[in-house]
């Protein structure tokens, strides 16, 4: 099982920051006459490169990401010692935020209610496909992480814009979109027609904790791949915005964005890399000369919507000590 060496971990996260490779934003392609349908469609979430170039540039930020881990490890040992949050359930006020350019871009109401009770069933782990859980992994199961989800608002903008990246315009109104509402103490998730990085289409991504109250702080995901109703398979059961909810409440990529990478949580299997499409179990990896059977149905890897289905237990505990009162959104409990 993996060990939380938590000084050796932001030693490593900024020797990542001093030889990051990332390319230019500036120079990706943004031409919006490049049809979906000419790139391979495949789950790709760049939260993690995102963050990193974030924190490479912002000492400000690298030590409230120090800040936010100190305190998870913290949180983690006083929940063993058997001190848990006192008010059970966390339900976070959410604002949803739609800039579409055609009438599929503007999903529905009925869709985005649909999309907020897609997150409350995973998260409550009251979700129908919960009993494919394998008997092997029956016992580090999350369950219900006492994480819950309302939508207070929708706001809506037109726009001529057919296409976007991963660069925050979205949430600024001087750019062609809407300004968060508050993030503090809401969850804004912006829902727009379609996004690229680097060439490839982006179903969504998120930004971490020490963003919290920052005024890009929330969710972004596409369209096409928002709640169930008319999204586009394989990604059509709304998992989309379950993994980047994930990320949003200190919740990493299962395989740690490494070759047998560190996920910062106990009980989830160390892992080659991400998996995508719809692995059969067992699925078996080696990393370190141990061969393990691997959780690729965590929400936090990269398969189908259908072949996700939970969080594990560590994971749980991460996400209950960002919003617990001490937490880095402890903002959210308190509307």
């Amino acid at each position: 099982m993996k060990k939380l060496l938590f000084g050796a971990i932001v030693l490593s996260f900024m020797s990542a920051c001093n030889s990051d490779n990332i390319s230019n934003q500036n120079e990706e392609s943004t031409d919006p006459a490049v049809s979906s349908s000419s790139m391979a469609l495949e789950r790709s979430c760049p939260s993690e490169e995102i963050r990193e170039e974030a924190l490479k540039n912002s000492p400000e930020l690298r030590q409230k990401f120090a800040d936010l881990e100190a305190n998870t490890a913290r949180f983690a040992n006083d929940q063993k010692l058997g001190r848990v949050l006192a008010d059970g359930t966390v339900e976070i006020p959410v604002v949803v935020n739609v800039i579409y350019s055609s009438t599929a871009g503007n999903v529905s109401d009925a869709r985005i209610a649909e999309q907020i009770a897609v997150l409350n069933a995973d998260y409550s782990g009251t979700n129908t496909d919960a009993g494919s859980i394998p008997t092997e992994f029956q016992t580090v199961k999350a369950g219900d992480t006492k994480v819950q989800f309302r939508l207070v608002n929708t706001i809506r903008k037109s726009t001529t814009k057919t296409g976007w990246k991963t660069d925050d315009s979205m949430k600024k109104a001087s750019s062609g979109g809407i300004d968060a509402t508050n993030p503090t103490n809401y969850l804004n998730i912006w829902v727009v027609s379609k996004m690229t990085s680097q060439g490839k289409s982006i179903l969504g991504y998120a930004t971490f904790p020490e963003s919290a109250g920052s005024l890009n702080d929330g969710v972004v995901i596409a369209a096409p791949f928002f709640g169930k109703t008319g999204a586009s398979s394989p990604y059509n059961l709304g998992r989309t915005a379950t993994h980047e909810v994930g990320h949003y409440l200190n919740l990493r990529h299962i395989w740690g964005d490494a070759m047998c990478g560190n996920d910062l949580v106990d009980d989830t299997p160390t892992q080659t890399s991400s998996n995508g499409g719809a692995p059969t179990y067992p699925l078996y990896n080696t990393c370190n000369s141990v061969k393990r059977s691997v959780m690729f149905m965590n929400y936090m890897d990269y398969v189908n919507d259908a072949s996700m289905f939970m969080f594990s237990s560590g994971q749980k505990t991460r996400m209950q000590a960002v919003v617990a009162a001490s937490g880095a959104r402890a903002g959210l409990r308190v509307l």
